[in-house]
This record gives structure tokens, sequence and C-alpha cells, in this order.
């Protein structure tokens, strides 16, 4: 046998046997962070709420008492009552059959734009951070420029660009995202290439793609899904935030942002008209971030012990 072959013979055994020991400490730390998850009663109590909330808006056609967009005048800002558990709106609508419909706008427009905003950041981080130089340079001076606007403001800007809809709302919140999860997955990548067992992979002969997403992007996992799950409630917010505006979802789509534009101007009138979806927000988001902190706590490698 060569010298060439027996290098690579041993690099394949280092190779190897590093890979097996991440593989063995990958498994323990996902385990010892689910048990960590499930002493933490506010992240259960959070993860129960969403998934009760969730199960909500898969089922609102049975949930729902009334159609969210018949309109009936004769029954105009009518008081919550066992006929209109939550009252109905200055067009007769009733607002618990909207609220329950909303659930599903709001919760569809936190998954897409989260999962818009992870997937691109993702790219780019992994880029920039392993192949550093001018491409990391490009990049970061982008991402710059896009943290140099506030959130809001530059989904405003990019849903006046392509158009007043919820569609566009998603897209525009999960491109002012991007920057975010650019940043944190570069910073871990920066961290993680320089490990042992990257190099072993490089001396292998192992490609750039591979190494990047078979041993680098696993480890970096954890900041991405605290970060993933406590953006979904930032998204929430802002998408709302938009429909409030009149430029995310528009009428007669029951989604809660619009319902409180709507019914703003009939506070006095009817204090129920507003009550009640900003309500489904608060529990909605909280119960997001009650899970993102127990996440966020379990995934933290400085809080084991």
């Amino acid at each position: 046998m060569t010298i060439k072959g027996h290098i690579m013979e041993k690099s394949d055994r280092i190779s190897g046997t590093l890979s097996l020991g991440m593989e063995a400490k990958q498994e323990n730390r996902i385990a010892e962070a689910f048990r960590r998850l499930q002493r933490n009663k506010g992240a259960i109590l959070g993860l129960i709420i969403l998934v009760l909330i969730s199960l909500i808006s898969v089922f609102a056609p049975l949930v729902a008492t009334h159609n969210p967009i018949d309109a009936v005048f004769e029954e105009s800002l009518l008081p919550p009552s066992s006929e209109h558990l939550m009252g109905t709106d200055v067009l007769g609508r009733d607002i618990y059959s909207r609220v329950i419909y909303g659930s599903r706008i709001s919760l569809q427009l936190g998954f897409v734009s989260v999962a818009i905003a992870a997937f691109f950041g993702t790219v780019l981080g992994l880029q920039s951070g392993y192949f550093g130089g001018w491409l990391d340079m490009v990049v970061m001076r982008i991402i710059d420029v896009m943290l140099a606007f506030p959130g809001l403001l530059l989904a405003m800007g990019i849903v006046a660009g392509l158009g007043f809809s919820l569609t566009n709302a998603m897209i525009a919140v999960g491109i002012s995202a991007i920057p975010g999860y650019t940043r944190v997955v570069r910073g871990s990548v920066l961290v993680i290439k320089e490990n042992l067992y990257v190099d072993a992979a490089r001396v292998i002969g192992c490609r750039d793609l591979a190494i990047m997403f078979r041993h680098i992007l696993p480890n970096a996992m954890a900041p991405i899904i605290v970060l993933s799950t406590l953006g979904i409630a930032r998204a929430i917010i802002t998408g709302s935030a938009l429909s409030f505006l009149g430029l995310g979802a528009q009428p007669p789509t029951p989604e809660w942002g619009a319902m409180l534009n709507h019914g703003r101007q009939w506070l006095r009138q009817g204090w129920w008209v507003t009550t009640f979806p900003g309500l489904a927000i608060m529990i909605t988001v909280l119960s997001i971030n009650m899970l993102g902190d127990g996440l966020r706590d379990a995934l933290d490698p400085r809080l084991r012990v």
C-alpha cells in the first residue's frame, strides 16, 4: 500500500471515529435538552396553549358557530351573549367565529414568514461563514443595509412594492426577518468550522456542500430552532400590524389585525369588537414566547450541569 493510501485510510478512521463521537454527543444533547424542556412548566404550558390554538384553527368549521363573513345588519354591535359568545361587529358579523377563523390566518402568516426567513437566512449564513472572503463581505454589507431599517418599516416598504395582500404580507415579513437568521447562522458557522471533525472531512475529500450540510448545519440547529420559535411570535405581531394599517389581509378576511382596525372606530359603543381579537393576539404570542424561552434555556450549553 502506498503512503497516500495509508494516509487516506488513517484519515477515514479518524473521520469515522469523530463522526460517531459527534453523533453520540448530539444524541446526548438532544435527550438532555428534552429533559430540561420537560422540567420547564412555563414552556410546557406555552406548548399546550399553542397546540390548542393550532387544533382550533384546523377544526375551525366545527368550532365556529357562524359564517365569519356573512353580515347581518339587524344584529349590529350586539354584546356578548349565548347566541354570539363574543358579540358582533358593526356589520353584524359574529366576532367569535371571526376570531376562530383568524387563528388560521395568523398562524399561517407566522409559520410561512419564518420558513422564508429561516431558509434564506440559513443558506446565506452558511455560505458567508464557511467561505468567507469577498462573499462574506458582500452578504454582510447587504444584511447591514437591511438592518438599518426597522423590521416593520422594511416590511411596509416591501408590501408597498409588491401590492396589498395577505400573501405579499407573508413574503414581506419573511424577507424583513432574514438578516437575523443570517447573522446568527454565520456566527455559529465561524465557530463550528474550526473543529477537528470538519478538518478531517476536508482531508478525506468531502465536498464543501457536504461539509456544510452534513457536519456544520446539524451542529448549528439549536440557535436556529430557538430563533424560529420566537420569530413566529414576532411575525404574527408584524403581520397583524400590517393588516391593521391596511397593508396585509383585506376585507372581509377575518384577520386579527384587520379586526382591530375595523373595530377601533366603535370602542365606545362596542368594546368587545377590539378586545377579543387583541386577546387572541396576546395569548398566541405569549404562548409562543413561553415555548421559545423554554427552548432557549434547554438548548443553551452554558446552562448545562
